[in-house]
């Protein structure tokens, strides 16, 4: 039984740690400040943490993890007392929600096709495209770093943004919706 539980802590966790970016951006969305948005993620990943028992692995952590995070906002602006201008009842608030729900499962499918063909590239367009978005290298950083002039790091780049821009337009028409 122990082994068990642990094997869901692990899954759990897996999906908590995968799930971050869009929650910080479902809590940017409907709070438009970038604090607050911070805030609400962190109270809203106690709340999941102190829940994990009662969610069951192989439903939709994504929407579970929203509905938590939508009463953690309510929460904020209500401890808060601050209204954002756009934020003018629960009503609209609730609406601008659901629809940032809706929009998860199209999100997921882009970040699949965009998965996909970052596979396609070739080992040294993957290897660019890695040190300057997911290191955050500068240009100037990435051509140090392989020895090449900076204009040949951008035009290579161009060059693999266009062919995933490509490839992932092409999956997402695939796709149905």
């Amino acid at each position: 039984m122990e082994s068990s539980r642990t094997e869901v802590s692990t899954e759990f966790i897996q999906l908590l740690t995968t799930h971050q970016s869009r929650l910080y951006a479902y809590a940017l969305s409907l709070l438009g400040d970038r604090e607050a948005a911070r805030e609400v993620m962190q109270e809203t990943n106690i709340v999941l943490w102190r829940k994990a028992s009662q969610f069951t692995i192989g439903t939709n952590f994504a929407a579970w993890m929203m509905k938590i995070a939508y009463y953690q906002v309510l929460e904020y602006r209500r401890k808060s007392n601050r209204r954002a201008l756009f934020v003018a009842d629960e009503g609209f608030l609730s609406t601008l929600a659901e629809e940032a729900v809706d929009s998860t499962g199209y999100t997921e499918q882009q970040q699949s096709a965009l998965r996909d063909c970052l596979s396609r590239l070739t080992e040294n367009q993957r290897d660019l495209v890695r040190r300057r978005y997911s290191d955050g290298a500068s240009i100037k950083t990435v051509a140090d770093q392989v020895g090449v002039a900076a204009s040949a790091v951008k035009q290579a780049l161009f060059r693999a943004r266009c062919k995933l821009i490509d490839c992932v337009r092409f999956k997402m028409k695939e796709q149905p919706t």
